[in-house]
């Protein structure tokens, strides 16, 4: 009998890619999400995009929005509206931390990925500040010299072998 991996199996089923690209991430946090029946069925066909979402704390509580979940193909009348806002579960000690860090200046909350962790869907988040367009450009400079220093690399070491 094959032994249990010690770390719990994780699927992601919506990644924000352009999130790394358009923010630094400076602190990431694990939220639940709190969704009807249609929503966990459409989110597990992957039919969920997290693009231009982001979440906001009003009144005491984490709400995601603009996160675009299809209908689902198979439900009937009680079919959830697509855009609507989802309430995050947090600890209050998280809430209450992230709404000081909000209240900066240029600080906000981006979903970064939807991932099913103990038959649970759950949220990373992150704590980030908006690049600018120079930070963009000077990451895909060092982005471009570091793959062409790795295949030098590679190109000298297949030579020399």
């Amino acid at each position: 009998m094959a032994a249990k991996s010690a770390k719990p199996e994780v699927r992601n089923l919506a990644v924000n890619r352009p999130a790394g690209h358009l923010y630094h991430l400076l602190d990431k946090f694990e939220a639940g999400i709190e969704l009807t029946g249609t929503e966990v069925k459409s989110i597990r066909e992957g039919k969920a995009n997290l693009k231009d979402s982001y979440a906001v704390i009003r009144h005491g509580e984490a709400w995601m929005v603009d996160c675009h979940i299809s209908t689902y193909r198979a439900g009937s009348y009680l079919n959830h509206p697509p855009l609507r806002e989802r309430r995050l579960l947090l600890r209050r000690v998280e809430i209450n931390k992230l709404t000081g860090k909000t209240q900066e200046k240029g600080l906000t909350l981006i979903p970064l990925r939807l991932y099913l962790k103990k038959n649970r869907i759950k949220v990373e988040l992150a704590l980030a500040k908006g690049k600018k367009i120079y930070d963009r450009r000077e990451a895909s400079r060092r982005r471009t010299i570091d793959r062409e220093t790795e295949q030098a690399i590679h190109e000298h070491r297949r030579r020399h072998s």
